[in-house]
């Protein structure tokens, strides 16, 4: 894939009333090593435990499907085969949405009865050329799937949904048919007028917003969720953390450093030192404490922040490790790494491996070094949890 466009992923769900689980499940994954973007958007039929338990059935059907690369006919067949069948209706207890982004940013997209994707290209609607696939399978013999195939461009966006969406406000007296997807569509192009660069998890929680506050009153009358994936210029971030084996390559440290294109990160006071002693610059202490588990922060000119290292990075990882939509982080220096990272797309570490006595855990087989396992720990969680990035440089 082309370094210059980033693939954002988000999607925003409400559960229906009162139910503690959602009936709709949205499953997205990376395969790095093909270069592909994944996602898949489900509707199990009613709410609750059991929509819940089908939705995540046909998601992880499909993306395990299309991991292996079978057809779009065989994927859609055998999950829709694999589900029962609502004996009274005679349709599927199972909605899908299945999007393929291959290496050249081709995009495959499978509908099965979710309402349609909108595609925006820019701020405009983008309408590629559907089909319409008969299905043989032995129990939705002549159920329709459609398809679709067209290469992205930067700034395009493609936006899944479930009923909840397009159906809400529907019988009451000032939306007796509902949202509809004419004006959600239209309400999509007013919000990127308004904001041509708006993220996909703040465009996914708008339209989910706007669907159960305005057209429910408040509450979902069904489980509701919008998912967006936006091909953008990416976001990137260096983290430099550690003084290097050789101090001869200190000042390739703080060259690459100063070279860099994005947000920059340093944790460590060591690693403080050296880069601004390389580069000639000054620096101050914050007298602030927001967080009595750390030393204050150290305030850099151009640096996006500069704090101390292991226990800085070990909080930033546990409080990753734990994180979810309730999350509320602080203005401590551990939060703000936290919140630098989950906004970047395209994460760089440069670790140190000089040895620091002071970080070396003797019950380690041969001393290795904690500030290496906690930077491990955090490109793991941020590669499989937050879809990020990351690459590793040890110097």
């Amino acid at each position: 894939m082309d370094d210059s466009i980033y693939i954002e992923i988000n999607c925003k769900q409400y559960n229906c009333k009162d139910n503690v689980v959602c009936g709709d499940v949205f499953l997205s994954n990376r395969i790095n090593s093909e270069c592909r973007v994944l996602a898949v958007l489900s509707d199990g039929m009613g709410s609750g435990i059991k929509a819940g338990v089908l939705a995540m059935l046909t998601s992880s059907m499909a993306l395990n499907f299309v991991k292996e690369h079978r057809s779009i006919r065989e994927t859609a067949e055998i999950i829709m085969d694999t589900l029962p069948v609502c004996s009274e209706r005679n349709i599927s207890y199972s909605t899908f949405t299945i999007i393929d982004i291959d290496f050249d940013y081709t995009v495959h997209i499978v509908e099965y009865d979710n309402p349609s994707c909108i595609i925006m290209r820019s701020n405009n609607i983008f309408t590629p050329q559907w089909e319409r696939i008969e299905l043989s399978g032995t129990k939705h013999k002549g159920k329709i799937i459609n398809i679709c195939q067209f290469s992205a461009h930067i700034e395009d966006r493609i936006i899944m949904m479930t009923d909840g969406v397009v159906q809400s406000g529907m019988g009451s007296l000032n939306h007796p048919f509902g949202w509809g997807h004419e004006e959600v569509e239209q309400f999509i192009c007013r919000t990127i007028k308004k904001n041509t660069h708006i993220s996909a998890s703040e465009l996914a929680y708008n339209i989910a917003n706007e669907a159960v506050n305005f057209y429910d009153l408040g509450t979902a009358s069904d489980d509701t969720s919008s998912a967006v994936i936006y091909f953008r210029s990416p976001r990137k971030l260096l983290v430099c953390t550690g003084p290097p084996y050789k101090k001869e390559y200190d000042h390739e440290l703080s060259k690459r450093f100063k070279e860099f294109q994005g947000n920059k990160v340093i944790c460590g006071g060591t690693t403080i030192d050296i880069i601004t002693r390389h580069l000639g610059i000054s620096y101050s202490v914050d007298t602030e404490v927001i967080d009595e588990e750390l030393p204050p922060e150290v305030l850099i000119k151009d640096v996006n922040l500069a704090t101390e290292g292991v226990l800085t990075l070990s909080k930033a990882a546990k409080t990753l490790e734990e994180y979810d939509t309730s999350t509320a982080l602080t203005t401590g220096p551990s939060d703000k790494l936290v919140s630098l990272l989950i906004n970047s797309d395209k994460i760089y570490f440069i670790v140190g491996t000089g040895i620091n006595k002071a970080h070396q855990d003797p019950i380690i087989t041969g001393g290795m070094d904690i500030r290496r396992n906690i930077v491990n720990k955090l490109a793991e969680c941020l590669t499989n949890k937050f879809l990020k990035q990351v690459t590793l440089d040890f110097i």
